[in-house]
């Protein structure tokens, strides 16, 4: 058997794992429409029921299954996202992660208020996602100005401007 050279090997690799994406990408393009299609049969069955309570644990339901789709689109954007750049863009992650936090804040069950571990986990990761995001987030980096002319003694001014 022969030695693969290390550009072979590292294509071979690369080709794999864009396969995996292709693969990864479409599965989950089949859930989020089976998902989809399964929201918008149970919302239809629930407005055509007349007794349906909507300010209950069902619009929470609703809610977390919007989010859950909605994840799931970021997740798709994540792949493709891979695809075209061959890079995992971490903003584009952490929308994501964020995204999943507030569906679990969100959907919280009753009685979840007595869980003071599960609410203080729930904070430290939204404060650390938030600060994560805002360090990566490419308008929080800005250059630093470089100077453009030479620079003035303090000494210099006029005293009567100070």
């Amino acid at each position: 058997m022969r030695p693969l050279s290390d550009n072979r090997y590292l294509a071979l690799v690369d080709g794999a794992e864009r396969w995996i994406a292709k693969l990864l990408g479409v599965v989950l393009l089949v859930v989020m429409v089976m998902a989809t299609v399964q929201l918008l049969v149970q919302l239809f069955w629930a407005i055509s029921t007349p007794q349906t309570p909507w300010l209950s644990e069902r619009l929470t339901r609703v809610l977390g299954d919007l989010l859950n789709i909605l994840i799931a689109v970021e997740v798709l954007q994540n792949i493709t996202s891979y695809l075209r750049k061959h890079v995992v863009q971490i903003e584009l992650v952490l929308i994501t992660a964020i995204t999943a936090v507030a569906r679990k804040v969100i959907v919280l069950p009753p009685g979840a208020e007595s869980k003071p571990q599960l609410l203080a986990g729930l904070g430290v990761a939204v404060l650390a996602l938030a600060a994560a995001y805002w360090l990566v987030k490419p308008g929080n980096l800005r250059p630093v100005p470089t100077s453009t002319g030479p620079a003035r003694r303090f000494l210099d001014r006029d005293p009567t401007q100070l």
